[in-house]
């Protein structure tokens, strides 16, 4: 959002648009002691490691409090979706060590999702039956890629290193959601399940619809889940922050 509103200041008119942070889900990162214990069990005899996002890198490394490569006896590599879960490895030296730990990620950022990621996985030539993969992510989400790898025969772990807490409808962040008009707005949404809720929270507590509203979503399932919101004007955009600054000046523009 700081980034979004960086940018539409270069482009400041007399309608200038408001922008609102409305986080709809906030992440808790887990702090057992037991987890910390089953990631250092589950990584002993790891094949490769996934993490589904950069909140998945942070919370997985705040609870084994150690250096990735001394996680396990060798070195596993990692599986990324995207550009921000690479960022987040580099910024702990993940990669850059003096034997650099493989990382792999889709190459084209159209590609930063799942799908994108078990065809780069493919490049490995591995047999699968043979393999195990241990998955770091949150509490629910999307299970495709773990259900793809055990029908591929891997023995697949996966660890829930964070939740997600829903907004609560009292929260102050609602009240200027209430005062604005749904038709001249544009919703920037980049999490399927934060786009559920919405539109459950919208239609139990609003008087407006989001049927009125433009919805930029930078992910397929993210936009399947706009509609089903109630969103009728749904924008794609290709994922990451730069492609969704660039739609929205877009959005603006026309």
């Amino acid at each position: 959002m700081e980034l979004l509103g960086a940018a539409l200041s270069k482009h400041v008119t007399p309608q200038s648009p408001q922008i609102l942070s409305l986080p709809l889900l906030t992440i808790i990162p887990k702090t057992d002691d037991r987890l910390s214990s089953e990631i250092i069990g589950a990584m002993q005899d790891a094949d490769l490691a996934i993490f589904v996002s950069p909140n998945a890198i942070e919370c997985t490394l705040r609870l084994i409090e150690c250096a990735w490569q001394d996680l396990a006896r060798r070195i596993v590599p990692i599986g990324v979706m995207g550009g921000s879960s690479a960022q987040a490895l580099r910024h702990h030296g993940i990669g850059s060590e003096e034997i650099p730990t493989p990382i792999l990620m889709p190459e084209q950022n159209a590609q930063w999702d799942s799908e994108g990621l078990w065809q780069e996985l493919q490049s490995l030539a591995w047999d699968w039956s043979s393999k195990k993969v241990v998955i770091f992510k949150g509490e629910g989400g999307r299970d495709w890629l773990a259900e793809t790898l055990e029908a591929a025969g891997a023995t697949v772990e996966a660890i829930s290193v964070y939740s997600r807490i829903p907004l609560a409808i009292d929260n102050p962040a609602w009240l200027p959601i209430h005062e604005m008009n749904f038709t001249d707005s544009l919703w920037v949404l980049t999490s399927s399940e934060a786009a559920r809720y919405l539109g459950n929270v919208i239609e139990d507590q609003f008087r407006q619809s989001l049927n009125d509203a433009s919805a930029l979503c930078s992910h397929d399932n993210i936009a399947d889940a706009a509609r089903a919101a109630g969103f009728s004007k749904v924008l794609m955009s290709e994922p990451g922050d730069e492609a969704l600054i660039r739609a929205s000046i877009a959005w603006l523009a026309s």
